[in-house]
């Protein structure tokens, strides 16, 4: 239970790097800034299939986004709490692999499957690399703390 609550603190950590990288990165692609990045369209789209979407404010829209990617930066965390190595170096590197497992894992199959947003394959190249960039950060961030926490006595 300890690495899963470790891990859920550390991906929930790890989702503001992440953050900032995508919001980075998203105002250089050209044609980007003016299409929402996907935890807008999928927090979008649970609102649509919940029926409430024409009942929320920006600001709802905004909070829900936030709520929805740090809550899945947790949960994501929690699960490789359980897994991660306890060295340090060896985390990083695995929450690197675990991270693009997570991207994989969502935009080519669980997300298009719930019908929450369309498959990576059908996003630009760029726009893709961004969100393969940003989840690297993520798994990074997410196993350096992880690791950190787990020295070896």
């Amino acid at each position: 239970m300890n690495g899963m609550l470790i891990g859920a603190a550390a991906g929930a950590a790890a989702t503001v790097p992440m953050t900032m990288v995508m919001e980075a990165l998203h105002e250089r692609l050209e044609g980007e800034p003016a299409k929402p990045l996907p935890p807008r369209e999928v927090a979008e789209g649970m609102a649509a299939q919940s029926g409430v979407h024409h009942k929320l404010s920006e600001q709802d829209k905004q909070d829900l986004t936030l709520a929805a990617h740090f809550g899945y930066g947790a949960g994501c965390g929690a699960l490789y709490g359980l897994i991660a190595p306890r060295s340090t170096p060896a985390s990083v590197l695995a929450g690197m692999a675990f991270g693009l497992g997570v991207w994989a894992g969502s935009y080519l199959g669980l997300l298009p499957a719930m019908g929450l947003r369309h498959h990576a394959r059908h996003d630009p190249p760029e726009r893709s690399g961004l969100m393969i960039a940003a989840h690297l950060v993520w798994g990074a961030a997410a196993g350096a703390i992880v690791g950190a926490s787990r020295t070896e006595r």
